[in-house]
Parts: structure tokens; sequence; C-alpha cells
């Protein structure tokens, strides 16, 4: 954008405004002519249909909307002879994630059992989290299936939504 403001006002310098502003207008329906022909393909359609598939977070007690910061923990145990592949099939649910309203993601591997992997993301409250249970996918679904088939664990992985406690900051 800083080149294109310098390179333009150049061109004013060398011709009048008048004649820059055409030139500049004449561009960008050359752009757009150039765009249309060279549309992006998808190779294949993205369901972006609704998918209720998220569980209805457990709770003690009701928080205000805006509790939070929320942070969310989803465990999973996977083979470690696997774990390479898993944490590649995780970068599509960390775009997921990013994408609806996380603000920070992350992998982490226990150190003290290698199968064990937790996955975080931060949202900024309660009712952002929220609405992240509205704004999942079928495509996202999808995304979550290819990284949940490296979990062996009995159950489903163990989901966790902690939320930060403002008296302990008052505290400090």
């Amino acid at each position: 954008m800083a080149i294109s403001s310098a390179f333009w006002g150049l061109v004013a310098e060398r011709l009048s405004l008048s004649m820059t502003l055409l030139w500049a207008g004449a561009t960008l329906a050359a752009g757009i002519v150039v765009t249309a022909r060279y549309r992006l393909k998808l190779e294949e359609a993205i369901d972006f249909t609704p998918s209720p598939h998220w569980p209805e977070p457990i709770l003690s007690t009701h928080p205000a909307p805006d509790a939070g910061p929320v942070l969310v923990t989803v465990e999973y145990i996977i083979d470690a002879a696997r774990a390479q592949d898993f944490a590649t099939a995780m970068q599509g649910v960390r775009t997921q994630r990013l994408r609806d309203g996380a603000y920070r993601w992350g992998l982490y591997n226990d150190s003290a059992v290698p199968t064990r992997f937790v996955e975080t993301f931060v949202v900024e409250s309660w009712a952002e989290h929220l609405r992240q249970h509205e704004r999942v996918t079928v495509a996202d679904k999808e995304a979550e299936d290819v990284a949940r088939a490296f979990h062996i664990g009995a159950t489903p992985p163990a989901i966790s939504h902690l939320i930060y406690t403002r008296a302990a900051a008052a505290q400090r």
C-alpha cells in the first residue's frame, strides 16, 4: 500500500491530479476484468451449514456473558508413534479456532505422559465462546474429525472451560 501510494504520488507530480485519477480508475477497471477471468477455484465445495456437534459446556454455575477470558482445553490420548501426524492434522483445527474468535491457540504434549496432548485456546469472554458454539460448521466438524481420529482413549477427548478469576488479579 505504501509503495502504491508513493507511485501514485509520483504520477500526480508528473501529470495533473485529474489525469492521475483517470489512470488510477482505468487501472482499477483493468484489475476487475483480469480478476473476473481468473477466479479462484476450489477443488471441492466447503460446507458452511451449521453443525451443532459441540457438546454443551458442563457448568456448576452460569457465568456472566462478559466473564473471561475463557481458556478451553481439549485433552487427547494419541499413539506416540503418530504424534507428528496428529500435530499436522491439528493445524486445520487451529485455523478454525482462530477464525472463530480465539486469540491464542496451542497444542501441548505432556512430558511425563508422551501419549497425552492438550489443545488450548483462549477467547475473550464467555459470550464469545458461546458464539463459537453457534458458528461451528460441517466443514469445521470434518477438520475436527480428522484430528479426533487419532484419539485412542476409551472416552471422547475431555473438554474443560476455565474462566479467568478477577479476584485473583485484584489480590496481586
